[in-house]
């Protein structure tokens, strides 16, 4: 190995061969993507066939509907690009970098820029994020570094021998960055929207242009006119645009409480979580030791354990908790003759010195003696905690406990998770009393433990019903045991640091990775804890709670449009009799006044009440029955109309108005109860229809006219 490292030129070479750390992104959007995915939409398309239309047929005024249109896209994109570049910012900031040796000279360097041949300079290694196991292994030269390890003892130069999509870290991660539908009733709703709406448009459309010419005195600027006043009813535009931007603006809030969201679909997944799954190491604990007591059997305990910690180059969790708390004077008396030192090792699971007298051992007991009544004693006073005994020949001189620092905030959101109702299950590659020691001391309730260790063949789907501690747990199994809870019904969010935990955080509903974790947890994560703590996961089930519930009753408006316009427009391709609707203005403005200017401000309100219905059930009991309400009445309209009871002029007016008034039964339905915002809100949306009808340039410019008695008496009816 040439310890100098790569030159320039081979720098080149490599990069120009492919030989580097680039691999796709498939979850990663471009600005361009964006721009192309708002503008190239089934909508917009619909959108400027039915702009063609109008101005083939020279009623510009009612191109209303196109202006408000690519307003709807330039928001949505801002709002997107906005939230790409936060989310972009904090990924670079979250990213580690590397330090290689190249030309002799030590540099960092992004991981996209490693090379083939690149020494990566900093050995007893760590493969915890890679294996889930906590035991350091000593690796010799001519051994493989895995990607994804990290060194806690010495320090060596490792060559880059694979790298992209050829490293160990990069296959694991890529065998579970499938990209994965989201599992969200928002994203469901939408799909179908779209899916179902883009088929019916064209047909209905043409159907209906054509119904539109056998009506009595009908001319090609009424026939297009009205049926494009009924095809723009028939599109929830707005609604794609108010739940991305609500999402979007979600994701900005929470980024500013260190949240790097990657999938807008799960901050409304994670408020619906009912089971939530957490490893120990790294997520409960914070990956530190420290010393919680010790027992002096002899004297010279402490002289002993001070000299064998003094000559330890070792840098793990338990060696940095014994060194803080017991080598705190320099000038401690030690040990005199010191003819060997033994460091610790994860297969010896001991560290030690030796003199030509005595041989002296720190480590676990079962490893530095054999007498089963010191084995026992020692086994019987940990109650839980990691013991390490201190003996001098086969005579124990003291033992230390020491315990995992529990996370500041780990207690706390215990308690939130109870007080919501959310299960807890403890999915850990840790010993079975480690773990449920650390599950009692946060105040995990359940203790029921398994350790998947003990047997080959696992029937799941009872072991997640019986126990809520799963430990010795392989990255398979813990795969295994999301799937199981997910086929109970539940709904299922995973937490993790490392590699191991990928494949159950790709399976699970919604996923979130610790920050000071893997690299390959945190790009497989739809969420980043980058504070690495648990203090901001109820901010983010607050603003799903808050972006379901208020789009809930947003949706409701939008849907009750496309509800009774759907059923109109059926109808009408059959009755050739004349639509209620005579001109896409009207739409517009009953479109902004009922629908979007109150759909945002629902929208945007504070609400964080739990979620306990199906979001698409609840919508449709609002909007089902608004609907039908609405077509019944159009249908009715026009029937008395076309039999001479009002006149044909006053249709258009009397049927907004009517409209009108039964959206506004809506809006105060959905709005219960009322407070001063919502009431204002009524309040504003009448002054509005009232300004639309009585000013005269807004009167003439909607095509109303006033009605005379038996059009009022029809329209209080």
């Amino acid at each position: 190995m040439n310890l100098e490292g790569l030159t320039e030129k081979q720098v080149s070479e490599r990069i120009k061969q492919g030989k580097t750390n680039q691999i796709p992104r498939q979850n990663r959007t471009t600005i361009t993507k964006i721009v192309l995915k708002n503008t190239l939409t089934i909508f917009n398309i619909v959108n400027l066939i039915l702009a063609c239309m109008i101005i083939a047929v020279g009623a510009y005024k009612n191109l209303l509907f196109i202006i408000i249109a690519i307003a709807n896209t330039l928001i949505s994109i801002i709002n997107e690009v906005r939230a790409k570049k936060t989310v972009d910012k904090m990924r670079l900031i979250s990213e580690q970098r590397p330090t290689v040796i190249r030309g002799g000279k030590t540099l960092q360097i992004n991981q996209s820029d490693l090379v083939e041949g690149d020494l990566i300079g900093v050995v007893e290694v760590n493969e915890a994020f890679v294996t889930g196991e906590q035991d350091n292994i000593e690796k010799h030269p001519g051994d493989k570094l895995i990607s994804g390890s990290f060194i806690v003892s010495g320090s060596c130069k490792a060559e880059a021998t694979a790298v992209g999509k050829e490293s160990n870290l990069n296959k694991i991660e890529s065998s579970a960055h499938t990209i994965k539908t989201a599992d969200s009733e928002l994203f469901k709703l939408m799909n179908n929207i779209v899916k179902y709406i883009s088929f019916a448009l064209i047909p209905i459309g043409i159907l209906l242009l054509w119904s539109r010419f056998r009506v009595d005195n009908s001319d090609t600027t009424t026939a297009v006119t009205s049926t494009v006043a009924s095809l723009i009813n028939m599109i929830p535009e707005g609604l794609i645009l108010l739940t991305s931007s609500v999402l979007a603006l979600a994701t900005i809030r929470l980024s500013k409480k260190q949240v790097l969201v990657q999938d807008l679909y799960s901050i409304e997944t994670l408020a619906r979580v009912d089971t939530i799954c957490l490893d120990k190491t790294g997520t409960l604990t914070t990956g530190k030791m420290t010393v919680h007591d010790y027992v002096v059997e002899e004297k010279s305990f402490e002289k002993v354990l001070t000299s064998i910690l003094s000559h330890q180059n070792t840098e793990n969790a338990t060696i940095i908790a014994l060194k803080q708390k017991f080598l705190k004077k320099p000038e401690n008396d030690e040990i005199k003759g010191i003819t060997e030192i033994i460091d610790f090792s994860s297969e010896r699971k001991h560290s030690g010195i030796k003199t030509n007298k005595h041989t002296y051992l720190l480590g676990a007991i079962e490893f530095i003696t054999k007498n089963n009544d010191l084995i026992k004693k020692i086994k019987s006073a940990s109650e839980g905690y990691r013991t390490l005994a201190v003996v001098k020949d086969s005579t124990l001189l003291g033992y230390i406990r020491l315990e995992d620092e529990i996370r500041s905030d780990a207690k706390d959101i215990i308690n939130y998770f109870y007080d919501n109702d959310i299960a807890i299950k403890i999915i850990s590659g840790d010993d079975s009393e480690a773990v449920k020691s650390i599950a009692s001391r946060v105040g995990i309730r359940e203790l029921q433990t398994f350790n998947l260790s003990l047997e080959k063949n696992h029937n799941y789907d009872l072991l997640t019903k019986d126990y809520s501690i799963f430990t010795r747990v392989t990255p398979n199994e813990k795969k295994n045991l999301i799937k199981s809870l997910k086929k109970q019904g539940r709904t299922v969010a995973m937490t993790g640091d490392g590699v191991n935990d990928i494949l159950a955080m790709k399976e699970a509903d919604v996923s979130l990775a610790i920050g000071e974790g893997s690299d390959a947890a945190r790009r497989s994560a739809k969420l980043v804890l980058l504070n690495s703590g648990f203090e901001s996961i109820p901010s983010i089930i607050d603003e799903g709670r808050q972006s379901i519930n208020n789009l809930e009753r947003s949706t409701a408006l939008f849907l009750a449009k496309t509800v009774y316009a759907s059923i109109l427009a059926l109808i009408f391709i059959f009755i050739p009799i004349k639509y209620p609707f005579s001109s896409p203005v009207e739409m517009s403005l009953l479109n902004f006044a009922c629908i979007g200017f109150p759909g945002l401000i629902l929208a945007l309100e504070h609400n964080t009440e739990r979620i306990r219905n199906r979001f698409i059930r609840n919508i449709l009991e609002y909007s089902t029955p608004i609907g039908l309400t609405i077509s019944i009445a159009m249908l009715i309209l026009s029937l008395l109309a076309h039999f001479g009871v009002f006149p044909h002029y006053d249709l258009a007016t009397t049927a907004v108005f009517v409209t009108f008034t039964i959206d506004l039964i809506l809006i105060y339905w959905i709005s219960r109860p009322l407070n001063l915002l919502r009431a204002g809100l009524l309040l504003t949306i009448i002054s509005i229809m009232v300004a639309a009808f009585i000013i005269p340039f807004a009167h003439n410019f909607f095509d109303f006219v006033f009605l005379n008695q038996t059009s009022l008496i029809v329209t209080l009816i």
